[in-house]
C-alpha cells in the first residue's frame, strides 16, 4: 500500500529541514572555533612573505614562507628522520615523567612525613637548570638516547607531581568524613577516593608534561645528540645553525613546534575522555 502523497511530502520536508540545519550547526562551529584562527594564520603568513621582499632581507637573515617550505621538501630525507626519532625519545620521557611521577605521587599523598620529607628535593631538582644537570646526565649515560630520554624526562617530571599530589590533597571534606564513617583502609581511601579526585589535576599535569616533554628531548639533543642517521630534531637545528641554512632552521622549529600541538592534542583527547562523563571542564568541552 503506498504512503498518502501529502504524507510522503511531509516527510521529504523533515529530512530537507534536519539537513539544513544540521548543516546550519557545522557552519556555525566552524565559525565559532575555526574561521579565526585560519584568517589569523593566512593575516600571519602574508605579513611574512611580505616583509622581507619589502625590507630586502636575505634568505640566511629571514627566510620566506616558501623558502622555509622549500627547504623542507629539499631535505625531507633529513628531516623526517630528525622528526621520527625525537617524536620516539618524547614519547619515552613523557610515558617515564608519568608513570614516575604518578606514583611518586601517590607515595608522598600516602604519608605526611614522607612528603614533607622528600617533596622539597623534587623543588630543588626543579629549579636547577637543565643545561646544568645535563652534561652529568651525559657523563652518566653517555651521548645518545638514553641521555636524551633522561632529560626530556627530568623537564617533564616535576608538573605531573606537583599537579596530581596537589589533586591527592584536595579531596571533598564531606566524602573524606564519608570514608572515615565507614571505617575504610588508607589505601581503599586511596584509591577510592583521592585518585578519582585528583583526576582533573593529573590530566592537567599531564598536558603540560607533554609538551616539555618535547622540549626537554630537543635539548638533549643539543648537548646529547649524535649524527649519522640518529641525530633528531635538536641535533639537526644546530648542524643547520652552523652550516647557516637558515631555511631549514626555520623547518625544523616549525616541526618541533606542530609536534608540541600534536601532543597536546592528543593527551587533551584522552583528558576529555577520562573526564567527560562527569567532570565540568571536560563537559563544558563536550557541549
Amino acid at each position: 500500500m503506498s504512503m498518502p502523497s501529502a504524507e510522503v511530502t511531509n516527510k521529504k520536508k523533515l529530512l530537507t529541514e534536519n539537513t539544513s540545519l544540521k548543516k546550519s550547526n557545522i557552519w556555525r562551529t566552524f565559525k565559532e572555533s575555526y574561521f579565526g584562527p585560519i584568517v589569523a594564520f593566512i593575516i600571519f603568513i602574508a605579513i611574512w612573505q611580505t616583509v622581507p621582499l619589502i625590507l630586502g632581507l636575505k634568505h640566511y637573515i629571514l627566510p620566506k614562507p616558501t623558502d622555509v617550505v622549500a627547504a623542507a621538501v629539499a631535505d625531507w630525507h633529513l628531516l623526517w628522520p630528525a622528526i621520527q626519532i625525537t617524536v620516539f625519545e618524547s614519547i619515552i620521557g613523557f610515558v617515564l615523567s608519568a608513570v614516575i611521577g604518578v606514583l611518586f605521587s601517590v607515595l608522598l599523598a600516602s604519608s605526611k612525613i614522607i612528603e614533607r620529607s622528600i617533596y622539597p628535593y623534587a623543588i630543588l631538582l626543579q629549579t636547577i637548570p637543565v643545561v646544568a644537570v645535563a652534561p652529568i646526565v651525559v657523563i652518566w649515560f653517555g651521548a645518545g638516547f638514553n641521555s636524551i630520554v633522561v632529560i626530556s624526562f627530568l623537564i617533564g617530571f616535576f608538573p605531573v607531581i606537583s599537579n596530581t599530589l596537589m589533586g591527592l590533597n584536595s579531596v571533598n571534606k564531606n566524602m573524606d568524613d564519608l570514608f572515615t564513617l565507614y571505617n575504610a583502609s588508607k589505601w581503599q581511601r586511596m584509591w577510592k577516593l583521592r585518585i578519582p579526585s585528583a583526576l582533573p589535576y593529573m590530566m592537567a599535569g599531564l598536558k603540560i608534561s607533554c609538551t616539555l616533554s618535547i622540549v626537554g628531548a630537543i635539548v638533549g639533543e643539543y648537548i646529547a645528540g649524535i649524527g649519522g642517521g640518529k641525530g633528531g630534531l635538536g641535533y639537526s637545528i644546530t648542524v643547520a645553525a652552523i652550516q647557516v641554512k637558515t631555511p631549514y632552521l626555520f623547518a625544523c622549529g616549525i616541526a618541533a613546534a606542530l609536534l608540541g600541538i600534536g601532543f597536546y592534542l592528543l593527551v587533551s583527547l584522552f583528558a576529555n575522555m577520562m573526564l567527560k562523563s562527569w567532570h565540568e571542564s571536560a563537559m563544558k568541552v563536550e557541549k
